[in-house]
């Protein structure tokens, strides 16, 4: 086997660069190649990376392993000093044909695998032209990268750097590009994707990107968002969410916590009130909108009544998708040097906040039956409706646009009949 294997943990970005990694590595010529795109926005993220490392090369033992992503941009040396890999490449450089023109020798020394500059001093982020995106119906479009903000338990900017944004006719581009190669859904998608523009001429918001793309393309059948910050959403935004349908009707909100005090030791930015009273200003511009939610569970000094706090958020804002993440201390974070709970109480937190996020998906689930929905079949036998509930479809044809009535659930999916043609 010649081929470049690439293996993907983490977001979404991610997803959308392993695409350029890709690419990238074909235009240097390489073979034989494994690359780990990683992820470290946990403890157990970082720990699945090594496990895949390993059996990657267990698999092809020939094969050249590297590794690339924010866990080896943030934990470059640890990486390095694994055996099974030939060479670690920052965020920066795996977007790059150069990087793979220019890897090591096999049996060089920890130091010289390092392929990894100050992710700091990155001040743009370039535009990647993505025409397709291996075994997705819908494309990710990055518009912007890094993060500006400090949250004591967040070692990314440390992985991704600062905050950058792409230019706007440039997004506008890749997104014509996109919509050429037959794709009908976009989702727009950055680390903090939120704060794009602010280090671009004139300030441009994310909701103004949104708004230029569905006017400049009518293509553009459904628009997404990746994670957002509710305290950044512009008046743009919101008057997509009120007035356009082809932006869909599902946000995605770094919420983190549900206690004021909580917030404060995270250093977010929003208060629990704010984060309900712009839940509540969304519904009522869209009411048949969803919501998922990233919470932590177990951050340090959590109380049991700081903790009940964010089990009553998930539920006074209806979370649909609730994303739970047990607290993990992440290397050079603030939180990481905070009194810590014990793992049992971690794990046993984090376990009840998912049992609610079930019940919550349940009663989202039960909402929808009866009615009907316009379903994007993916390549999974499965399908998405607007507000991003996913859909058992076998059968269909992937990349369908079709209108079909919601007969029941079965506790995760939810199931039609036969749909109109």
């Amino acid at each position: 086997m010649s081929a470049v294997e690439v293996i993907t943990f983490g977001c979404r970005l991610n997803t959308y660069e392993s695409e350029v990694i890709r690419q990238k590595a074909a235009e240097a010529g390489l073979k034989d190649a494994v690359v780990v795109n990683t992820c470290a926005v946990t403890g157990e993220a970082v720990r699945q990376a090594r496990q895949a490392i390993r059996r990657a090369k267990r698999a092809r033992p020939e094969a050249r392993i590297l590794v690339t992503g924010c866990a080896a941009q943030a934990q470059a040396a640890d990486f390095a000093a694994m055996d099974e890999v030939d060479a670690v490449l920052g965020n920066e450089e795996k977007l790059t044909s150069a990087a793979y023109r220019a890897l090591p020798d096999f049996g060089v020394s920890a130091e010289e695998k390092l392929k990894v500059n100050d992710i700091m001093s990155v001040r743009e982020s370039a535009p990647q032209m993505v025409e397709l995106i291996e075994g997705h119906v819908r494309a990710f479009l990055q518009v912007q990268n890094g993060c500006d903000h400090r949250c004591t338990f967040c070692i990314i900017p440390y992985g991704r750097g600062n905050s950058r944004s792409v230019p706007m006719g440039a997004v506008v581009d890749q997104a014509r590009q996109l919509l050429e190669s037959g794709y009908r859904e976009l989702v727009l998608t950055g680390v903090d994707a939120t704060s794009y523009g602010a280090d671009l001429p004139g300030t441009p918001t994310l909701g103004l990107l949104a708004k230029t793309l569905l006017k400049q393309l009518p293509d553009i059948l459904r628009l997404r968002l990746s994670s957002i910050d509710s305290i950044e959403v512009d008046r743009h935004l919101l008057d997509l969410l009120g007035d356009e349908p082809r932006f869909m009707p599902h946000l995605h909100l770094s919420l983190q916590h549900g206690d004021d005090l909580i917030l404060k030791r995270m250093k977010r930015r929003h208060s629990r009130a704010e984060a309900l009273a712009f839940v509540e200003q969304a519904r009522r511009l869209r009411p048949e909108l969803s919501l998922g939610a990233d919470i932590i569970a177990g951050f340090p000094t959590e109380s049991e009544a700081a903790f009940e706090q964010s089990v009553s958020l998930a539920e006074e804002a209806r979370i649909a998708r609730l994303h739970v993440f047990p607290y993990s201390p992440r290397p050079m974070t603030p939180a990481a040097r905070m009194p810590q709970l014990d793992r049992a109480v971690i794990k046993a937190r984090a376990a009840r906040l998912r049992a609610v996020g079930e019940t919550l998906a349940r009663r989202h689930l039960d909402r929808l039956v009866g009615t009907r929905q316009m379903l994007l079949v993916e390549n999974n036998g499965f399908a998405h409706t607007q507000d991003f509930t996913r859909v058992a479809t076998p059968g269909l044809a992937p990349g369908r646009l079709v209108e079909a009535a919601i007969l029941g659930h079965d506790g995760r999916d939810l199931t039609i009949d036969r749909p109109a043609a």
